[in-house]
């Protein structure tokens, strides 16, 4: 065990290790002469020349400087040519692209193929130039010329905002961010150090902090946002809380120069570096000192601080626990009385035996130590021996769930497969939680370690779509085979893959100028959603409703439609749209609803001569205005009458025009709304308003039968209630409706005196019934004895109230029964 505890050091009561995890596979780079940007979570290092300090010009070295992306172990992965301006900063977004800050404001951002996207700072930055600035996973604030400060809190959006005039008139003696995520307002807030104090700094104003400690050369947050470390004028390292609240050390590091880096080592030391010189600092004045021949550079982790030389990259970290309870030296807790117990057993010493008896309680959790201190071992040694000391105990265990011990295996063996040289990502457990493999798999992606990626998706069971779909858009950008051949490469290495969608491959082929390899791979494209609005963005029209009509998605089929009609010369539209049944059915009703002017356009270039007519008419009754409606009515029977199958409609059509003139007519004689009725109710409404006369002519115009006539008047003239009418009505000729009819509107309008005048003048079989119905009781049962109808008596009887008619009715009743 103290072969493993030879790199630790003590820091009070703390252990902290640096273990080398890289030769550097660079040649002769020196650190000093370069401006870097490390990316966290083990990602790259970016290098460009810094024109703030000389250089000799070297043999073959370009005018224009270059920035070279390199992995943690000095692998070149891309370099860029760079063709800007002056770079004021660097730094990288948590999705691993690298941000380059111009002095001009402008601000790129590149991905690790050098491939980049860019957007300004505004005026402000452009007139008075950026002089600085702080770099976040998310974000930016930039110091302009004339001290004021310009924030982007979002990198996929990114919006400025101008942020409080801090009032300064020169540059601060230093200043930093908290980001968002750490603010209680979850807005941004700068720190900036001027004369013996920190101005704090947001969108709504500036704070002085009343400090006395200051001037203040460097100051550093520490990643969970708390605390605050500031390096002051004479030489001290001062922590505070980031909302000055708490004082909670300080340390004279006896040097009056700033240091070029102030990092936090996790959240619990503060490591600063002087020209070769790497200086740690623990929260209880202890300290560390490391020297370097050549010049290092300080990139800061959620556990810990790489650091990068010219030959090897390393990483400083304080000891986890776990660790420290297992090797450190005399301990004797459980996890370092199981490993103790393995080392014996594998001697063949019988103090094996001893330990794990003496831990027979606690080896559970022995166990599940010794798989969590794996976890946090970079050496393959290590992690196997921590491995086989929990494999060693649980086989004392007559109950135990191995899920953890499966899942850390699983865990180092993707930690070990990513950390290789050739890859570069020196991730340590504790990272590799934060982060999550999904994200892990994304930086893979964006390396093209595509095999890599999909074993590590495989052996931990995630889908591989996206890595495939990425792996496709990136053959087919880098590819110089023509397009039938690529096509069949895709579609080949993607066929074991049902349902994977082809719209993103299909987009970037477009996009790349292969028009036709898009079309081909689109035909792959199982979801219509995806497919359709692709073909319609590379012009391909007719395909895209071929398309959409295929699916059965009327809503899709709209899209089209709607968008062709917006696009489409008519013509050309309606050429498109011919002889697709669904397409048209559907502008047919799109048309009836929404656009009666196209529908019938595309009647016309159809001759469907019918369909415009039928239209026609339908659109009349849309309309107010009378002149307007009768001509629109014309127009219908204009082309009813061009067919000769349609002569009915025509003489319909030829009756509406009349009756409609007619209602005109009326309306203009009565002061009265006759438009749109029918002519019964046309009829109806003249008897109404007491105009017999003419209700009279407009029936014999429009040859109305007399029965429908008869009808008509009736009812209007009950409606009224002119019951002298009626009975004038009823006298004027035998009836074509018979008087059944008067009887029951007179019912209807509750007026039995006026129903019974009637009644007698029906045929005799319905007499009873209709006395019955207005409950005349006696005339009723006359009525029913005369027809000798003995279930219509004794229903009379049953519903009768009048005692003494009802003896008369069981008189007719008897009399009836003894004929029998």
């Amino acid at each position: 065990m103290s072969a493993h505890t030879a790199d630790w050091f003590l820091l009070h009561d703390r252990f902290y290790r640096k273990q080398e995890i890289y030769t550097m596979l660079w040649k002769q780079v020196d650190l000093s002469k370069y401006m870097i940007a490390g990316a966290p979570f083990g990602g790259p290092l970016a290098l460009v020349r810094d024109d703030r300090k000389v250089h000799l010009l070297q043999k073959q070295q370009p005018i224009k400087p270059n920035i070279f992306l390199y992995t943690s172990s000095g692998k070149l992965m891309e370099p860029i040519q760079w063709d800007k301006g002056r770079i004021i900063g660097m730094g990288w977004t948590e999705n691993e692209q690298l941000l380059c800050v111009l002095e001009d404001g402008i601000v790129r951002m590149y991905n690790i193929l050098g491939e980049y996207t860019q957007f300004s700072l505004g005026k402000e930055a452009k007139d008075n130039r950026v002089i600085e600035v702080q770099i976040w996973g998310t974000g930016l604030v930039a110091l302009t010329g004339s001290f004021q400060l310009i924030a982007v809190t979002d990198f996929d959006e990114p919006q400025i905002q101008q942020l409080a005039n801090p009032g300064i008139n020169g540059p601060p003696h230093s200043w930093t961010v908290v980001p968002p995520k750490f603010t209680l307002s979850r807005h941004v807030e700068v720190l900036l150090a001027v004369n013996s104090t920190i101005l704090v700094v947001d969108k709504d104003g500036a704070k002085d902090q009343l400090l006395q400690q200051g001037p203040f050369s460097k100051m550093s947050v520490s990643p969970d946002g708390r605390f605050l470390a500031l390096f002051t004028a004479d030489g001290k390292v001062w922590v505070v809380s980031t909302d000055f609240e708490k004082n909670l050390s300080e340390f004279p590091t006896q040097s009056h120069l700033p240091p070029n880096q102030l990092v936090w080592c996790g959240t619990d030391s503060v490591v600063l570096y002087w020209d070769k010189i790497v200086l740690m600092v623990g929260p209880y004045t202890g300290w560390i000192k490391y020297t370097y021949e050549d010049a290092v550079f300080l990139i800061p982790e959620i556990d810990g601080i790489r650091i990068i030389s010219s030959e090897k990259c390393e990483f400083l970290q304080k000891v986890p626990d776990v660790t420290e309870s297992i090797f450190k030296i005399g301990s004797t807790v459980p996890a370092a009385m199981l490993y103790d117990a393995l080392e014996s057993f594998e001697k063949k010493i019988p103090k094996a035996d001893e330990n794990i008896r003496s831990i027979r309680l606690e080896l559970s959790d022995a166990v599940e130590a010794c798989i969590e201190a794996a976890g946090h071992e970079i050496s393959h040694q290590y992690q196997r021996t921590l491995l086989k000391a929990a494999s060693f105990g649980k086989s004392f265990l007559e109950i135990y769930n191995a899920d953890s011990f499966v899942e850390m295996c699983k865990v180092l063996r993707v930690l070990n497969a990513v950390r290789y040289y050739e890859i570069g990502i020196p991730l340590t457990y504790a990272q590799y939680q934060r982060l999550t493999p999904e994200a892990l798999i994304d930086r893979l992606i964006s390396r093209h370690q595509y095999l890599l990626a999909i074993r590590i998706c495989e052996y931990l069971k995630m889908r591989t779509e996206r890595i495939l779909i990425h792996w496709a858009c990136s053959k087919i950008k880098r590819s110089n085979d023509d397009e039938d051949t690529i096509c069949r490469m895709v579609v080949e290495k993607l066929a074991n893959k049902p349902g994977l969608s082809y719209s993103e491959i299909a987009k970037t082929a477009h996009n790349a100028g292969q028009s036709k390899l898009a079309t081909m791979l689109l035909d792959y494209e199982p979801r219509a959603g995806d497919q359709v609005p692709l073909l319609m963005s590379m012009q391909e029209d007719e395909l895209a409703l071929v398309k959409a009509i295929e699916s059965g998605d009327t809503d899709l089929v709209y899209h089209v439609l709607l968008f062709l009609k917006g696009k489409l010369p008519q013509d050309e539209f309606f050429r498109v749209i011919n002889k697709k049944p669904l397409a048209c059915n559907l502008l047919e009703l799109y048309g009836k609803q929404q656009d009666p002017k196209i529908l019938s356009e595309f009647y016309f270039q159809d001759d469907r001569l019918v369909d415009i007519a039928n239209l026609a008419l339908m659109q009349s009754f849309q309309l107010k205005d009378n002149v307007e409606r009768i001509n629109k009515v014309k127009d219908a029977l204009r082309l009813y009458q061009e067919d000769k199958e349609h002569t009915f409609e025509a003489k319909a059509v030829e009756e509406s025009i009349k009756l409609l003139q007619t209602q005109m007519q009326l309306e203009k004689e009565y002061a009265q709304p006759f438009t749109g009725l029918s002519i019964s109710s046309t009829v109806y409404k003249l008897i109404v308003i007491n105009h017999s006369n003419r209700a009279s002519k407009v029936r014999s115009d429009f040859k109305m039968p007399d029965k429908r006539f008869w009808w008509i008047k009736l009812r209007a003239l009950v409606e009224i209630r002119d019951w002298e009418s009626v009975a004038t009505l009823a006298k004027s000729k035998k009836s074509p409706i018979g008087y059944e009819p008067f009887v029951e509107e007179c019912v209807k309008a509750m007026q039995f005196k006026e129903a019974a005048k009637y009644i007698l003048r029906c045929d005799a079989h319905l007499r009873a019934g209709l006395f019955l119905k207005i409950e005349a009781y006696q005339e009723a049962g006359e009525q029913a004895f005369l027809q000798k109808d003995l279930d219509t008596l004794r229903e009379i009887r049953d519903k009768c109230p009048n005692s003494v008619i009802q003896g008369q009715i069981d008189g007719y009743i008897t009399q009836l029964a003894s004929t029998r």
